[in-house]
């Protein structure tokens, strides 16, 4: 394939040539701006790039790696999926309620023994899954832009959230003293590098990684959700059950996002309404930078890894500078931007 690009290039008249090249340019421009960034930031904190610190980022990537994967199978279908920061908070509080410690003097439900974390871990998943199918069956069902869709349950499951910490003897506030058997599970580790230990989350999102790359891209599904975002009414007329499909990968989203709430309960020990807030600008920002186009029906699994790779690697490296947390939010927002406009010109040069 190299080889062929090569002649290619050499085939081509010097206008043609620079022309390419500028296209190769434009295209990659966030990439190289990024890549740039990262050096600027080691120049300026041989800090950034330590062991600790690259074993840190890795971490936080893998935290948020599900929620992005999520994300991308709505934006794969030409929608997207506004609701799933507020589904990672709810998961995150319902899971951290079910699992604090039984002698914990603050317990929401003192009478409740602390469940198996493989029960708890079920019964997050379904819920994250039962946001999802709502997601998914409103939007195939009454053909409503996914958008609408999931901004009204971003607000619903919002609400839902909020009476959810006032239940117990709660009353709004935040769930922590989390059962020690709990955090081990997500945090603890079985494997070091030079000294400074990789949580346990870190091998469970690999594997599951891994498991949703053979679904994409080795399943019948894959193939029809990809297929589906490239053009429904093609789909269709091919045989493939569009309104389910979609339900599907909806359902599979909020699956995805259940696995981040319960995560994340353990990985920050104290959860409030605040958890998970704006989590799907950050999903949808790696996605966008990691290829996935809003056209629809372009997307990999590899592509959504090194998105949430490069941001958490800038938004650390903004820290470690001591930019503002809330200038952070500027930059995210002009990151998002630029984005979409390459990837709107990439489709637009195409068509």
């Amino acid at each position: 394939m190299k080889i062929k690009a090569i002649e290619k290039i050499k085939g081509m008249e010097k206008g043609a040539r620079r022309t390419y090249f500028a296209e190769l340019l434009i295209n990659n421009s966030l990439y190289i701006f990024l890549l740039a960034a990262i050096v600027f930031i080691q120049c300026l904190n041989p800090r950034f790039l330590s062991l600790p610190s690259i074993i840190n980022i890795i971490s936080l990537s893998a935290a948020n790696l599900p929620m992005a994967l999520g994300v991308a199978g709505a934006i794969i279908l030409a929608g997207t999926d506004l609701s799933g920061g507020r589904v990672v908070g709810l998961v995150a509080c319902v899971a951290a309620a079910l699992l604090q410690s039984s002698g914990y003097a603050a317990k929401m439900f003192p009478n409740l023994d602390t469940l198996p974390v493989f029960a708890v871990f079920l019964i997050v998943i379904a819920l994250g899954a039962l946001v999802g199918f709502v997601n998914g069956y409103c939007t195939a069902t009454f053909h409503l832009h996914p958008f609408i869709v999931t901004l009204s349950t971003q607000l619903i499951v919002y609400g839902g959230l909020l009476l959810f910490l006032m239940i117990g003897n709660n009353n709004g506030q935040s769930i922590s003293g989390l059962d020690n058997g709990y955090i081990s599970f997500i945090k603890g580790s079985v494997f070091s590098l030079g000294g400074t230990p990789i949580p346990n989350y870190v091998w469970y999102v690999i594997a599951l990684t891994a498991i949703l790359w053979v679904v994409w891209n080795k399943t019948a599904f894959g193939k029809n959700m990809f297929a589906i975002g490239s053009n429904a009414e093609a789909a269709t007329v091919s045989g493939v059950n569009v309104k389910w499909i979609t339900v599907a990968v909806f359902v599979l989203a909020g699956a995805l996002y259940g696995v981040t709430g319960f995560i994340e309960a353990a990985r920050i020990g104290s959860n409030s309404a605040a958890t998970g807030l704006n989590y799907e600008l950050d999903a949808i920002a790696a996605c966008v930078i990691g290829g996935v186009s809003f056209v629809g029906g372009t997307g990999k699994i590899g592509g959504v890894v090194l998105g949430v790779l490069l941001l958490r690697l800038i938004f650390v490296g903004l820290n470690f500078l001591g930019v503002d947390a809330n200038m952070q939010y500027i930059i995210k927002g002009l990151i998002i931007l630029i984005a979409c406009a390459i990837d709107m010109r990439k489709y637009l040069v195409r068509k």
